[in-house]
């Protein structure tokens, strides 16, 4: 993990009012829920009483209830009430606070600090996912693999021929030219597929490409956009599960037609077409050893996998800060 980073965790939506929702995310249990004012807390799931899971619990006027004692903590993790004590005790329960993790809301996407203290910016996200002239349909998987590999293979332009032969990769061009990679912004790689069929030439340098209109697009830590139009689009953000497992979030989005009804459908169907090519990726890549990937790993790469390259650099950087 890449410390003092918000981290896009889950969509707005698997919260429910008035449940809780045990997850694990960055090797932890947690516990994300909202209170009566629809404000979302995300805490660890295990009860500082005796270690009971608070995701078995309820939520009661707007606290998480422990199932084992009935203990009572508000959303940023402090305990407000311990029944055996009485509801009139004025003893300090600070000892059985947890630890709570900063959340923001934006786009539908439930975004989490993870890092010490404070946070000292806010989340850095698409503009896409709150831009309501589009509509979007949304999937998830999860792979038994380190979330850095799987947003590496959203990187790789190399492997379409292959991988993805019967879809998005038919034609059989292999050839890679360049690929060009170009920094946005201090946080936003973007790069393009630019291949062709192998007919005996060279491949160009990266100099002597361009990034095309349908560019991929990745900002850190965890969250990558597929321009393939401006009115169609991929989104996806990468879930660190633990060290050997992660969750891919796709959504689909258009604004194809004027009629957003008719957009729901289309991207509904984007949905079930990306989980196709997803399946695809997922196959080979839960195969890779070691699960997590790093800039120094004993890999043989090539001038194709650079944006790969510029990933890891970047990733190893903001490990060192």
């Amino acid at each position: 993990m890449i410390n003092n980073q918000w981290y896009a965790i889950t969509s707005s939506a698997s919260v429910k009012p008035g449940k809780l929702t045990g997850l694990r995310r960055f090797g932890k249990n947690l516990v994300l829920y909202r209170n009566t004012a629809g404000k979302l807390g995300c805490v660890t799931d295990l009860c500082a009483h005796r270690g009971a899971s608070l995701a078995k619990g309820c939520v009661s006027d707007g606290n998480i209830k422990c199932p084992f004692h009935g203990i009572e903590y508000d959303t940023n993790g402090k305990c407000v009430y311990i029944p055996s004590e009485g509801r009139s005790s004025d003893a300090d329960f600070s000892r059985f606070n947890l630890k709570s993790y900063e959340t923001r809301e934006i786009g539908g996407i439930v975004f989490a600090w993870y890092g010490d203290g404070i946070p000292d910016h806010e989340p850095d996200y698409f503009d896409i996912i709150t831009d309501s002239s589009y509509v979007y349909d949304e999937i998830t998987d999860k792979w038994s693999v380190h979330y850095s590999r799987v947003i590496e293979n959203q990187l790789d332009v190399s492997h379409l021929a292959f991988v993805h032969k019967t879809t998005i990769g038919r034609g059989n061009k292999c050839l890679v030219n360049g690929p060009k990679v170009v920094w946005l912004d201090d946080n936003t790689l973007q790069t393009s597929a630019n291949n062709e069929t192998d007919t005996g030439q060279p491949p160009k340098p990266a100099s002597e490409c361009v990034i095309k209109s349908t560019n991929l697009n990745f900002k850190f830590p965890n969250m990558w956009l597929n321009h393939i139009s401006d009115k169609i689009m991929v989104l996806a953000y990468f879930i660190p599960v633990d060290d050997e497992n992660s969750i891919i979030a796709l959504r689909f989005y258009n604004k194809i037609t004027g009629n957003r009804v008719i957009n729901k459908i289309i991207a509904w169907f984007g949905s079930r077409a990306n989980k196709i090519i997803e399946r695809q990726d997922k196959r080979i890549v839960i195969t890779q050893l070691p699960k997590a990937s790093s800039l120094r790993m004993g890999e043989n790469l090539v001038a194709a996998d650079m944006p790969i390259i510029e990933y890891r650099q970047k990733r190893e950087e903001l490990h060192d800060v």
